[in-house]
């Protein structure tokens, strides 16, 4: 392996309790073993598995003391390695801010984030109280002490686009426009905008740390997201957005932006494989197997 090899280190955390979803445990796993094998460093984030694990609300956040040990583990590895490029295979959304702090100190305001998310992830815990919805804000230096403490140098708003975004609530609309962040609609990326190559230009963006929750495909198209699971009613997400795009078009998206700046981080996040899990839990329910 050469010295350029080892640069990269590619981080395994499956993280659930930051969306209280015990599912994206699993979700991770399985996510490790269908990401083609890279090149570098493979380390895991020890997580605490659910096994009917039950989080509680600890100061306006579930399971604040589990999610504290495990952000400063993944740091803990990180600067372990000091690599020039990170990828994360999570878990729930905030598995991106351990890495995407540490890459904020490596380049500085070189760096921008590209969001790539239904959600803008900026809310605090008098708005939700699972921090996965939390991790933008806290990058920026916004919200849970907790949580902007892991981030020694917050990221410029103007250095983030959120890109799949679509009606967000009041409060997040409201902070958006309020900090001047950067946004593409599904539609406008769909209509072929330039937007996010603009925003990279204007910004003189040299370095790129790509977040991508797979709740930003459509669930109509791609079944392991939140918004698929089985059995669900209509109204139960609380109108909260779905995903609006397909993989191919969040590939061109990923890739076109790769084109105008260096990736060096990476994260894929949100991943839950309803039919794998639910046959997994058959398969433990059958005689001679249990």
């Amino acid at each position: 392996m050469t010295v350029q090899e080892q640069k990269n280190l590619r981080l395994i955390f499956p993280q659930w309790q930051g969306g209280n979803n015990e599912s994206y445990f699993f979700g991770s796993r399985m996510l490790a073993w269908l990401t083609p094998e890279g090149k570098g460093i493979t380390a895991e984030v020890e997580v605490a598995p659910p096994e009917g694990l039950q989080l509680q609300n600890e100061d306006g956040i579930m399971g604040r003391n589990h999610i504290n040990r495990q952000l400063a583990a993944a740091r803990a590895l990180i600067l372990q390695h000091h690599p020039e490029t990170v990828v994360t295979l999570g878990g729930d959304c905030l598995v991106s801010l351990a890495p995407f702090a540490y890459l904020a100190e490596k380049y500085g305001d070189r760096l921008g984030i590209l969001w790539v998310d239904s959600h803008p992830d900026v809310m605090t815990p008098e708005q939700f109280s699972h921090s996965h919805a939390h991790v933008l804000g806290a990058l920026l230096g916004n919200g849970d002490d907790d949580l902007t403490e892991a981030v020694p140098c917050p990221v410029s708003p103007s250095k983030v686009m959120i890109a799949g975004i679509h009606d967000p609530f009041e409060y997040e609309k409201k902070f958006i426009a309020d900090h001047g962040i950067a946004t593409c609609s599904p539609e406008a990326f769909k209509a072929g905008s330039t937007v996010i190559s603009d925003w990279i230009k204007k910004e003189k963006i040299k370095f790129l740390a790509i977040h991508l929750d797979l709740d930003v495909l459509d669930p109509a198209l791609f079944r392991s997201v939140l918004f698929a699971r089985p059995g669900r009613e209509e109204h139960d997400f609380d109108e909260v957005a779905e995903g609006r795009l397909s993989m191919l078009e969040v590939v061109n998206l990923i890739n076109e932006a790769a084109g105008k700046a260096r990736p060096v981080g990476l994260t894929v996040a949100e991943h839950l494989p309803w039919d794998a899990i639910n046959l997994r839990e058959m398969l433990g329910s059958l005689p001679l197997i249990r």
